[in-house]
């Protein structure tokens, strides 16, 4: 493991549980951790703590009707994030997560409201990559998935791309090499019937009306 600074090497399929400890308790305490997702580097916070995720939409200079998105370590999170869990969410769910679709789901009031831009609903997502399901399964509650770019700005996919300010901003940096790129998760809102893809990613819409013809 070599460190630079804040940054920290890691392998990005077999991070250190030291190294995922030290995030996790950053993130514990309301810190910002950039991690590797599947496509892209991800900006980290406790997704239930009001002021860490305000840091994230500062960091990010997001717009504050646009929603972040949630990662968790398994679907028992879904009862306590979402009033309810359609069974075409449920099918989704068993056949793509972990992985790279983004369900959307009508938000329960205990959700942080930051977190869904006043839209009331949230998108969850376990992840795939084993450093973000790492981080996930050590915190055991849900962070933010949101990708670590300026708003409007392309996703980064490796350390250096990262624009200088959210390198400044964050407590800590997980260096896993070049990932793969991409557009990252597919987001389907769930809450519609028949149900609304609101971007296709790394499922596509085919894959998805397939599994829900079934």
């Amino acid at each position: 493991m070599h460190e630079t600074g804040k940054i920290i090497r890691i392998d990005p399929a077999g991070p250190e549980p030291k190294t995922i400890a030290g995030a996790g308790n950053i993130i514990q305490k309301g810190g910002i951790v950039i991690f590797p997702t599947q496509c892209l580097y991800g900006i980290a916070a406790d997704a239930l703590n009001e002021k860490a995720v305000e840091k994230v939409f500062d960091i990010k200079k997001r717009p504050q009707n646009n929603p972040i998105l949630v990662l968790v370590p398994d679907q028992r999170f879904l009862e306590d994030l979402a009033e309810s869990i359609p069974e075409t969410a449920r099918k989704l769910m068993e056949t793509f997560w972990p992985g790279g679709l983004t369900l959307v789901c009508q938000a329960k009031p205990t959700v942080p409201k930051r977190l869904t831009a006043g839209s009331g609903k949230l998108g969850i997502r376990i992840p795939s990559h084993p450093t973000a399901k790492a981080l996930v399964d050590f915190l055991g509650f849900p962070i933010t998935g949101t990708s670590a770019n300026l708003s409007g700005k392309p996703g980064c996919d490796r350390i250096n791309s990262l624009d200088p300010s959210i390198l400044e901003k964050s407590d800590l940096i997980l260096d896993a090499g070049i990932l793969k790129g991409g557009i990252g998760s597919t987001i389907v809102d769930v809450t519609a019937s028949p149900v609304h893809i609101i971007r296709e990613g790394m499922i596509s819409e085919k894959q998805i009306r397939r599994i829900l013809a079934g």
